[in-house]
């Protein structure tokens, strides 16, 4: 039986990174496809659908293969915990891909993405998951464009077969991939933390309390003397390799809670 592989994404049905996700792990076992109808980028792991929303069919092939595809209108992470509560509701699939993204997710803004939210929401039930983006430009994150997904369709690949024949360390519940739009094939990968540091910058200029949300620019601002260099956007950024950040479903602080115990029991 080949293992079942369930990809999803937070750029819509109709994504190109979408089909070179699906067609990275074809080769991996069976894939099944479930995704918004809509962008639904920056949704984070938000559980948003109508009460009425289905799972719909769509005809989907990758490179003149037919593929099992649904689309709901709903959020990214609503996408994968409805397909799965229906799709896969007495066996979770082994694998879950989410992407491939238009735009790097690196750094403190990660809570902020879809790909993300989706991946992290799919690990529920404890299968591994992989969240897959690839360096765009600002224009395409919110529409799609012309991009080269073969260096990403090839890290995904390689990352998939070792989720789908290794069992990751307890904690590890998915891996974040961003690959720089320079890379190849044989572009090396690092295992890296996430940075302390936003990645993203909102300006408004001139603001005011009639600014608009629209007014806001975005900006990539990077503050390289405080740059962690064991940091994803280290990687990404200075060294332009493909950045593979294990994330965790507790968002616990490493603190010892012992040594915290004793501050907030202080009262001198």
């Amino acid at each position: 039986m080949k293992p079942k592989i369930f990809v999803t994404n937070d750029d819509g049905i109709y994504s190109p990174g979408l089909k070179a996700a699906a067609r990275a792990v074809m080769p991996l076992g069976e894939v099944t496809v479930v995704a918004p109808t809509r962008q639904g980028t920056s949704m984070g792991r938000c559980l948003r659908g109508g009460r009425d929303e289905i799972l719909s069919p769509i005809e989907y092939e990758i490179d003149g293969t037919p593929v099992a595809a649904w689309h709901i209108d709903a959020s990214p992470a609503m996408a994968v915990k409805h397909g799965m509560d229906i799709l896969f509701a007495e066996k979770p699939p082994a694998l879950i891909v989410s992407g491939i993204n238009y735009g790097e997710n690196l750094g403190v803004h990660i809570t902020h993405s879809g790909t993300v939210g989706a991946a992290l929401q799919g690990t529920v039930r404890g299968t591994p998951a992989i969240a897959a983006s690839l360096q765009s430009d600002f224009q395409y994150h919110f529409k799609y464009g012309e991009m080269d997904w073969h260096a990403s369709e090839h890290h995904v690949r390689f990352f998939a077969s070792m989720l789908l024949n290794r069992k990751m360390p307890f904690d590890v519940d998915v891996l974040k991939l961003d690959v720089p739009a320079s890379a190849t094939a044989e572009t090396p990968w690092r295992l890296t933390r996430l940075s302390r540091q936003p990645y993203y910058k909102s300006v408004v200029d001139n603001p005011g309390l009639d600014s608009k949300i629209g007014d806001a620019r975005l900006l990539i601002k990077v503050d390289h003397q405080t740059l962690e260099p064991e940091s994803d956007i280290y990687a990404f950024v200075v060294d332009k390799v493909v950045s593979v950040t294990p994330l965790s479903l507790d968002l616990s602080t490493r603190v010892d809670l012992a040594e915290l115990e004793t501050l907030l029991n202080n009262n001198e």
